[in-house]
């Protein structure tokens, strides 16, 4: 196994430098998506494929009073964001689960919002996934995505060929599974190569 195949799900030693690089090097393009999502004082948020913990940091910050979950099926993403966010955790205001978006062990009809950082690439059977984020979604309620690749340029190949199991997307085709999920109002938002797209319930 590479060492960016750890991008898909982190395992061991080097499982553990990669949630740290990711944490950091996904930082920008976090930020940027993160703008496009609102959010009430006391919102429920669910993070799908949590990875290192950091947007859960970011999502907590946004929802000072409010719920921050995160889902991720590498234990060593979910030991990574438990340490991050210990402090919520503590306070009651965050869980991290080890799951898959393909079967989220939450009830329906619960979160406000459901967010996908650098994680859609990877997850198996898209169109369950998004029916899944869609049944535990409340009405009304927003999903954001957000890739640092669009699908657009020539370097979105060479990443699917190191990394195993990583199918880069085009806004056109996440736009048609959203939709056919039941999801409305779906918004593309693009900047360089980054990716954010924003759909409602």
């Amino acid at each position: 196994m590479s060492f960016f195949e750890n991008t898909r799900k982190p395992v061991g030693l080097g499982g553990k430098i990669m949630v740290a690089m990711m944490n950091l090097g996904h930082s920008p393009v976090a930020r940027w998506g993160l703008c496009f999502l609102e959010l009430t004082l006391d919102a429920k948020v669910l993070d799908c494929g949590c990875g290192g913990g950091a947007n859960i940091k970011r999502l907590l910050k946004k929802c000072p009073e409010g719920i921050v979950k995160g889902i991720d099926y590498s234990p060593v993403s979910v030991e990574k964001s438990k340490k991050v966010n210990e402090a919520a955790i503590a306070e009651g205001r965050c869980t991290v689960l080890q799951g898959s978006v393909a079967d989220i062990i939450f009830a329906g009809d619960w979160f406000d919002a459901v967010t996908a950082f650098e994680t859609v690439y990877f997850w198996p059977d898209l169109p369950q996934c998004f029916r899944e984020v869609y049944r535990v979604l409340k009405p009304g309620g927003t999903l954001l995505i957000c890739n640092e690749s669009n699908g657009d340029t020539d370097k979105d190949k060479k990443w699917t060929e190191i990394i195993g199991g990583m199918t880069i997307y085009k806004d056109a085709e996440l736009k048609t599974y959203l939709e056919q999920a039941g999801f409305h109002n779906v918004q593309i938002h693009k900047k360089k190569s980054w990716l954010c797209i924003t759909a409602w319930k």
